[in-house]
């Protein structure tokens, strides 16, 4: 993972790129993310940063554990804390410094065009059967067959005579972990802490959400690029023709 900042999906809307062309872009608040702990290597075995995002309205409500690392940290205490595990030896992106604890991260992590990932926890639906859950096709539908959604017999008397481990069943779907990677920031808005993302991102609408460097794909920025109209040499040569018929053409007479 790379580093990153916490956030809350806000919803989706659309805008306009330098083009003219309209995109739907999901609105993430993002941060601004206090850095409450920097683990190193040498200490901790692995190399990550700590951060917390959204100021608890009382402070009585953080644990013991909890309130001790935030006035270690002279920060929070915070409803939400993650780490953002990094690759060893991970250098800090664009030139900046390392962060140190108490710093705040704000949007201007990211830039404009940049691709990121997002992870978040997907809507819940609840038990749901397998056609809606895996996309089975179902049974028939005509001549007097009763077994139109159910899954029918999995197992067997001869071999293998049980059923395979991980067998697609109806059960629980949704309420998942969910990564989404590469996709692209539209705009940032720094004073309200906006971040807007090409497309859709999985989680209901003030659910939180991680966005962090692409993995794949680190600092890899995708401006748009304007349409290239392609004309076939067909109607080209008929347009052409056209014209220079209606320009040879002679008055009529009235």
């Amino acid at each position: 993972m790379a580093i990153g900042l916490l956030g809350k999906k806000l919803g989706m809307t659309h805008v306009y790129d330098e083009y003219g062309r309209r995109m739907a872009v999901t609105a993430v608040q993002a941060g601004p993310c206090t850095v409450l702990q920097v683990r190193e290597p040498k200490t901790h075995g692995y190399q990550a940063v700590q951060v917390g995002f959204e100021p608890l309205l009382k402070e009585g409500r953080a644990t013991k554990p909890a309130a001790g690392q935030f006035k270690k940290a002279q920060a929070g205490p915070f409803r939400y804390v993650r780490e953002f595990r990094l690759d060893k030896g991970t250098a800090p992106a664009n030139g900046a410094e390392a962060p140190q604890v108490g710093q705040q991260l704000t949007v201007s992590l990211f830039q404009k065009y940049e691709l990121v990932d997002v992870a978040g926890i997907s809507i819940g639906k609840g038990f749901q059967g397998g056609m809606k859950r895996w996309n089975w096709k179902g049974g028939k539908a005509t001549h007097g067959s009763t077994s139109h959604r159910q899954p029918g017999s999995i197992g067997s008397t001869t071999t293998p005579g049980r059923v395979f481990r991980g067998h697609h069943l109806p059960g629980h779907m949704g309420l998942r972990r969910v990564t989404i990677q590469n996709v692209k920031i539209v705009r940032l808005d720094p004073e309200q802490n906006l971040i807007l993302i090409a497309g859709s991102i999985p989680g209901p609408e003030h659910q939180l959400i991680e966005v962090h460097k692409s993995v794949k794909r680190p600092g890899i920025v995708k401006k748009p690029v304007a349409f290239q109209v392609v004309v076939e040499e067909d109607e080209v040569l008929n347009k052409n023709a056209k014209a220079a018929a209606g320009k040879t053409k002679a008055p009529t007479k009235k």
